[in-house]
């Protein structure tokens, strides 16, 4: 009789209602997630910077959506030991290749 190797705890059901892939995607496909994504694609900004870069976004949500993005793994946050702080934020490599997959996004 032959075992089942045991389910993988990553492994998730996109199209089932309480997948926690569904989370990741809201983060990334939110408006203010999108616009995030798009305009590091630019660099590294500090969070003052992206602010101005994506215009109407509140400092409240820009914090969170990056805390979102942090977390899901999609930007990298960078903070320098100096006083007074300095943060930077940038798209690791696979947050460049997820967002330029996703060209349908931008413009040019």
């Amino acid at each position: 009789m032959s075992k089942n190797p045991p389910e993988s705890p990553w492994k998730g059901d996109l199209f089932a209602e309480k997948c926690p892939s569904r989370q990741v995607l809201n983060h990334v496909t939110s408006r203010w997630g999108v616009l995030i994504l798009v305009a590091l694609l630019a660099g590294t900004f500090r969070f003052s910077e992206l602010r101005r870069k994506v215009a109407g976004v509140s400092e409240r949500m820009l914090a969170q959506t990056l805390q979102w993005l942090e977390k899901d793994g999609f930007v990298l946050r960078i903070a320098y030991p100096v006083v007074p702080p300095h943060v930077s934020t940038v798209l690791p490599r696979w947050g460049k290749r997820w967002v330029n997959g996703s060209k349908c996004w931008r413009n040019g």
